[in-house]
């Protein structure tokens, strides 16, 4: 305890010389003892940003009265922990406001009041509570407070509260705060457990949910801004006037050393629930009668929670940039075959059910390696001037008002207003207006055609809010309710996008216009859904078939696209064609069909309409099995046998199931069922050249049994393989790219909207078949034929 003392008096004396005795004497009138726990002391967040803001926080405050002690907690060993504490805090750096003396000063007294404690088991908080207690006992300091920071993962909230509440309460008389940082919850039903139990060790008063988007200075101005500026936005701020909300976060980085977290999180529950809601609500929101009740804010807050209309896939277009899966894979040490389907980019429509609001979208959207860093909320107002000529004026341009966070072309946090809205009154003297301007645009318009305000002095988000923990303010922190109506908002959409497969993106310019989406009606889709780079051949058919059948080219092969129904009688043609030219040259024909559900149409066109195909002479083989016996419904056979071949005369003999069920046992690779199976083929299939192969593809790229991240070089010169599926059952024999190289002609099927995105990705991809088994199919002297429908193509 003696360093408090000895660090008060020391400051003490200094400001006394150097502001004079009185007017600091009264200023250092004992307001109380001040303790400070940072739980995960030794983190990311708290070396980035908590350290240095209660390193503000104590220079602010230091010479008003109170005292105070730091402590890093986590869950290492002291010896290990404290040289790496004492790095991080020689780093934080003073306010401005201080001269160079008084700067180091007061840091060397920040070092002089911080040690690192382990806080790993109940018997290390009970001790921290028996410190606290006797360091006040000891010097007769009176006690003002005890501030916990928990910069951990969520799912230890509940057991460190618990044990603050029986171990480290203050003492009679004193305020507990314990800060909470997001997420809060995954949903709605995990949000309300977690404030379940910690409501059982803490009081709502004594919880501050931290999102620190709340604590950046244009976010924290917004309804002061609407409040000062009423006589102008009363009349506008409505639907009347409205065009539309966007509120924008955009990262340039990727999620590397945060995937364990972005897995399971993405970037919804990161950054559109929490930081995008909240600004949200602020924009819309009844303007309280006093902005300082929190009460009355949340009040505010919760009607448009009750007045948002239900949201469900269709509300959003959702992304993954094109490495994340490999990030995966590495930092979770996943196998090559796990396939994500983490959106770490997405745009979202919102409705307000109110008629203040009714109409007008309001757009959220986020994502990772995106073009810019930037953040910013904008509201664009309907211009209803129509220029003729001078198209450069103020008034033929965007009406707008722009809520700048910070970072891109401005690099400075503003609020700006198009000259063309009104001129923005200031009413304090924490913000100013900017004269003087770069020449830079800022959506849409040059800087000079903007009213520019910004922060006098620049503060940094989490400093701010630590300040206003310490002062018991709670405006800008999330209460449980809140925090409740936010979650029941969002969980329906979440999971309506659990199995929603994500566009894929490159990652920075190269994205282009790939994540631009257009608003119809109540929906939200991409805008650019036609990308597949096709060159028409000519027109199939006559009269109105004609406009039915497309051929062209796709990935510098041929392809053939048409409706779904007119796709399925052209392949089925295609195949009567090769069949009859194969039996007519050499007398059989050996095709070669894959499991799945895109070839059933197929399947069933054969059996009822195709009754002169010459299956007699063919010979029907399997590209790919499940290891499951043949009788079973998830086998490839089962389902060929029950939509074709029960229904065509051919002989038994004719008729190549693969092996993988041998002595009473599946997929064993000491039976050798992948070897008997290419025994066949060498004998039966002259040069084992199949004159037809009939592919699928997956949506992550896998056709036949191949899968991304799978050894497709090891096997050398096999033409079956046991290969492992990411889908249940794992195991299965396939034949490999060798094999289905050897074809004279192979066909690759696409079908259904839920393939572009896939059609959209592998026309931009280049070979490369570890990652995208499908790209590895090169006929080496044969054909490549995809049929692919409109819906695939075009989505």
């Amino acid at each position: 305890m003696w360093k408090v003392v000895w660090a008060a008096l020391l400051l003490l004396a200094t400001v006394c010389v150097q502001r004079g005795y009185a007017k600091e004497a009264k200023g250092a009138q004992s307001l109380g003892h001040v303790s400070v726990v940072i739980v995960g002391g030794t983190g990311d967040l708290a070396k980035k940003y908590l350290w240095q803001g209660f390193f503000q926080l104590y220079a602010n405050q230091v010479s008003s009265g109170y005292s105070f002690s730091f402590y890093g907690g986590g869950l290492s060993p002291n010896d290990k922990a404290t040289p790496i504490l004492f790095e991080v805090l020689k780093g934080v750096v003073c306010p401005r406001e201080l001269s160079v003396e008084r700067c180091a000063l007061v840091k060397e007294q920040f070092l002089r009041l911080a040690e690192y404690r382990q806080l790993k088991t109940s018997e290390d908080y009970q001790a921290l509570g028996k410190h606290l207690t006797e360091q006040l006992r000891q010097e007769g300091i009176v006690e003002a407070g005890r501030l916990f920071y928990l910069s951990v993962p969520a799912f230890a909230y509940a057991d460190i509260a618990e044990k603050i509440n029986n171990s480290c309460r203050p003492t009679d008389g004193a305020w507990l705060r314990v800060v909470l940082e997001k997420p809060f919850g995954h949903d709605f039903s995990s949000a309300q457990l977690l404030s379940t139990q910690l409501g059982a060790s803490l009081k709502d008063n004594e919880m501050y949910r931290i999102d620190h988007y709340l604590g950046k200075q244009v976010v924290s101005k917004i309804l002061p801004f609407r409040r000062e500026n009423s006589k102008h936005l009363d009349l506008i701020w409505n639907k009347h006037h409205i065009e539309r909300v966007e509120i924008v976060l955009k990262e340039t980085l990727d999620a590397k050393g945060r995937i364990a977290f972005y897995e399971q999180y993405g970037v919804i529950r990161d950054v559109i629930q929490n930081h995008l809601t909240e600004v949200m609500t602020l924009l819309t929101m009844e303007l309280p009668s006093n902005l300082s009740n929190t009460k009355e804010v949340l009040k505010n807050k919760l009607k448009i929670f009750s007045a948002l209309q239900h949201l469900d896939r269709n509300c959003a277009a959702i992304g993954q940039y094109q490495a994340y899966n490999a990030e995966v894979q590495e930092e979770l040490s996943k196998t090559k075959e796990y396939f994500s389907l983490t959106p770490t980019f997405a745009g979202i429509m919102v409705h307000i059910d109110l008629a203040q609001y009714e109409g007008v979208p309001v757009i959220l959207t986020s994502g990772k390696m995106l073009d810019e860093r930037v953040g910013y909320a904008r509201i664009l107002f309907k211009n209803d001037i129509f220029c003729i000529q001078s198209h450069s004026s103020v008034h033929c341009k965007p009406k707008q008002i722009v809520f700048y966070f910070g970072h891109g072309t401005l690099q400075y946090p503003a609020i700006l207003v198009s000259k063309n809205l009104f001129k923005p009154d200031l009413m304090d003297t924490e913000w100013k207006e900017v004269t003087e301007h770069k020449d830079v645009s800022v959506l849409g318009l040059p800087i000079s055609d903007y009213y520019v305000l910004t922060p006098t002095v620049e503060r940094e988000a989490y400093a701010e809010l630590i300040l206003h923990i310490f002062q018991g303010r709670k405006d800008s922190f999330i209460s449980a309710e809140n925090l409740l109506a936010s979650w029941s908002f969002w969980t329906p959409l979440l999971q309506s996008l659990a199995d929603t497969f994500t566009r894929l993106y490159p990652g920075g310019a190269d994205n282009g216009n790939m994540l631009d989406f257009k608003l119809l009606g109540r929906e939200v889709t991409f805008a650019n859904e036609a990308v597949v780079m096709v060159t028409q051949d000519h027109m199939g058919g006559s009269g109105t078939e004609s406009f039915q059948v497309m051929q062209g080219k796709y990935r510098s092969a041929d392809m053939v696209s048409a409706w779904p129904e007119e796709l399925i009688v052209r392949l089925a043609a295609d195949l009567q064609v090769a069949a009859e030219n194969a039996v007519r040259e050499g007398g059989r024909f050996h095709l070669a069909l894959s499991g799945g559900s895109s070839p059933l149409a197929l399947f069933q066109r054969l059996a009822h309409h195709h009754y002169s195909f010459p299956w007699r002479d063919t010979h029907v083989w399997m590209v790919d099995e499940r290891c499951v016996p043949l009788t079973e419904l998830d086998s490839n056979f089962r389902t060929l046998h029950d939509h074709l071949l029960q229904h065509v005369k051919m002989s038994y003999f004719n008729i190549h199931p693969m092996p993988v069920q041998m002595n009473q046992r599946l997929c064993v690779e000491e039976d050798s069922g992948a070897l008997l199976y290419e025994s066949d083929i060498t004998q039966l299939v002259n040069a084992s050249s199949f004159h037809f192969v009939l592919l699928g593809v997956g949506y992550d790229g896998h056709t036949a049994s191949l899968f991304p991240g799978s050894k497709l070089d090891a096997r050398g010169n096999s033409l079956v393989a046991f290969t492992e599926s990411p889908a249940k059952p794992h195991q299965r024999m396939s034949l490999t790219l060798k094999a289905i190289n050897q074809a004279q002609k192979v066909g690759v099927l696409v079908m259904g909207k839920s393939k572009h995105e896939l059609v959209t990705q592998l026309s931009r991809v280049k070979d490369n078949p570890k990652n995208w088994p499908i790209t590895g199919i090169r006929p080496t002297s044969g054909r490549l034929v995809w049929y692919i429908d409109y819906d695939a193509l075009l989505g």
